[in-house]
Parts: structure tokens; C-alpha cells; sequence
């Protein structure tokens, strides 16, 4: 997420903890909190299927294929 949107965020919060927003402002807010957490989720996600166990005998199993034989 680019800086102008985090920002515009934070200004979002600060006016409604303030003074309040208006009604487009809500859609707004709302709209970038939906975009924020869809990009901090897709980040999560490629950081926990990147990630290795290592067992105390030495072998290692990757996070990613882990899931896949649960299912």
C-alpha cells in the first residue's frame, strides 16, 4: 500500500476520533480498511508459506506443503 493511502488513513482516524466524518468520508475509510487488510493478509500468507519447520531429527518441512497434506 502506497504512503499517500496510509496516511489519508490516519488523517481518517484522527478526523473521526475529532470531530467525526461525513458520510463519504465512512465509505472511504471503510474502502481503505478493506485494501489494508486484503494487502497485510496476502503479505502474511506468503511469509507463513515461505516459512520451514525443522524437527529434532533434522529434517525440515516447508509450512506450504504442510497445509497441503492436510487437506
Amino acid at each position: 500500500m502506497n504512503p499517500q493511502k496510509i496516511q489519508r488513513i490516519n488523517e481518517l482516524a484522527r478526523k473521526k476520533k475529532n470531530i467525526g466524518l461525513t458520510d463519504e468520508e465512512l465509505v472511504e475509510q471503510k474502502q481503505l480498511y478493506r485494501e489494508y487488510i486484503g494487502e497485510f493478509r496476502s503479505s502474511l500468507r506468503g511469509q507463513l508459506e515461505n516459512m520451514v519447520i525443522e524437527n529434532p531429527d533434522g529434517t525440515t518441512i516447508n509450512v506450504k506443503n504442510l497445509k497441503k497434506k492436510k487437506l
